[in-house]
């Protein structure tokens, strides 16, 4: 009887204990009820803890922070400086009254003036603000200014869609030019910059069978030629000395 009182208080006794130490663990962190080598070296993700003192003092348990680890990120190419159109005005340029002020030398003011400029090359006197080649040239700055605008925004698409709608404009007026008055043209093209490229005679859209017999028309002709050019040469060898400066001027003249 006393023996099994006994065995009963120790149990009571150790379950106490036990339960007190579960709980001390469970404050400082689960890396305290590991063995030794588990709390000392965990696995490759974390860092090693060497201690469970360290762990409880730092309360974030055998599993650490992983580290912040900055990747290599790809350089940004950097765009090539574009020379705007209006660096050539100097601030002089403005009203006298306005000129020391620089509040006053505003993108607006100074795009006036650089269409005033491109007027002046092209119109046929003062009072010429309406005919062709003024229109080309307002034309021209605008679209001029668009291009500086969408080399700094190259995903701005509405003033990407305004742009083009001018460069249709602008060929419009130059194709009638060309068409109506020709040294007009020339002139308008040399002073404004402009290099006129005709449009295709057709357009056909370029599918992978069609890019491919294109390939082998051009191999095919190539190789033909080079036989014909070696015949030539045989031809050329058999005939005597008299007659060969005639077959090359012939030979010269049917290619």
């Amino acid at each position: 009887m006393l023996a099994n009182i006994s065995l009963r208080t120790t149990h009571k006794w150790a379950s106490a204990i036990l339960g007190e130490h579960g709980f001390l663990s469970r404050l400082k962190g689960h890396c305290a009820a590991l063995p030794l080598k588990h709390r000392e070296y965990n696995s490759g993700i974390t860092r090693p803890l060497h201690s469970s003192n360290e762990a409880g003092l730092s309360g974030t348990g055998c599993f650490a922070i992983q580290p912040v680890r900055n990747y290599a990120r790809a350089l940004r190419k950097k765009k090539p400086v574009m020379e705007s159109q209006l660096s050539d005005l100097p601030p002089t340029m403005l009203k006298m009254e306005y000129a020391a002020v620089p509040l006053a030398q505003t993108y607006s003011e100074k795009l006036k003036l650089k269409t005033e400029q491109l007027i002046a090359k092209v119109q046929r006197d003062d009072a010429d603000h309406s005919s062709t080649e003024v229109r080309v040239a307002i034309l021209t700055s605008k679209i001029r200014n668009y291009q500086e605008h969408l080399h700094k925004h190259p995903k701005d698409k509405a003033n990407k869609r305004w742009m083009l709608m001018a460069i249709d404009r602008r060929k419009k007026l130059l194709k009638h030019l060309r068409a109506t008055r020709y040294d007009t043209f020339e002139h308008v093209c040399q002073q404004l910059g402009i290099t006129y490229t005709f449009p295709p005679e057709y357009y056909r859209h370029a599918t992978r069978r069609w890019v491919a017999k294109k390939a082998l028309c051009i191999k095919v002709f190539k190789e033909v030629q080079k036989q014909k050019l070696e015949q030539r040469k045989k031809i050329i060898q058999t005939l005597p000395t008299g007659h060969v400066e005639l077959a090359q001027t012939a030979s010269t003249g049917t290619k």
